[in-house]
């Protein structure tokens, strides 16, 4: 994409109506079930004896497992969300100001995207765009809970826009589409595999998930152009994320202090 198509598509995005993205919410229809398939990844986690997914011969997950989760998180709700985990985690958020910031940090709530990393004996190496959630071994969101069939968010109401949004998009060039190819779309608005699609949905909860839908295109266009216009080759070792406040290492420290 060029670097003119991302302002225009920005400027698009700033237009967007919510009221109209609400109608095509409301049209689609939605209510979350708590299933938690959004915030999970391998299927057969647990399977094996000592709780990891299982694995094929060969070492890798099998053939029944899917992808670990990988959802987009902003370096800002990065840190929202560090801040949010420690509060909401007594067992790790001492009294000490200081021991709680170091109870919950950076890794424990985000990891590099893996797309462009390679694998080897003494790690990941490379460099990659933005930031995903952290996961689990299982490959879940690491804020996912379950409770008797039923799912929660540990940091719900800090929670990213890509998860207040789920399974929402919006079709504007610069924007992501999560979680695969969209099953329905009305207008801009496209939805993604989700149980809970084409069931009854309040006015006001159409409307308020099509307001964070908006704020959710527009931050993605503009984390897009900053990562655009910060980006600096680098030929440093490891692992090296660009993202729109400039290159990081993996704990979400300045590549060059």
């Amino acid at each position: 994409m060029s670097d003119s198509s991302l302002e225009t598509e920005l400027v698009h995005a700033r237009d967007l109506d919510v009221e109209t993205l609400a109608d095509a919410i409301e049209s689609i229809g939605f209510e979350c079930t708590r299933c938690g398939a959004c915030c999970k990844g391998y299927e057969t986690c647990g399977d094996a004896p000592d709780g990891s997914p299982d694995e094929s011969p060969d070492g890798s997950p099998d053939d029944g497992a899917r992808e670990a989760h990988t959802a987009t998180v902003f370096p800002d709700e990065v840190r929202r969300l560090v801040d949010a985990a420690n509060e909401s985690d007594p067992a790790r958020a001492p009294e000490s100001a200081r021991e709680r910031r170091e109870s919950y940090d950076w890794r424990d709530v985000a990891r590099p995207m893996p797309y462009g990393l390679t694998d080897g004996p003494d790690g990941s190496t490379g460099e990659t765009f933005e930031w995903a959630l952290a996961t689990t071994g299982c490959g879940d969101c690491t804020f996912y809970r379950e409770t008797d069939g039923r799912g929660a968010c540990a940091v719900h109401d800090a929670r990213p826009l890509v998860c207040r949004t789920y399974p929402f998009s919006v079709a504007l060039g610069g924007t992501s589409q999560p979680m695969g190819e969209a099953v329905d779309e009305e207008g801009m608005v496209r939805a993604h595999e989700c149980e809970g699609l084409g069931r009854d949905i309040a006015r006001e909860e159409a409307e308020e998930l099509a307001a964070a839908l908006k704020r959710r295109a527009v931050r993605e266009l503009e984390e897009a152009i900053g990562v655009r216009d910060n980006y600096r080759p680098t030929d440093a070792e490891g692992v090296v994320v660009h993202d729109s406040e400039g290159q990081k290492r993996p704990d979400g420290t300045p590549l060059d202090p």
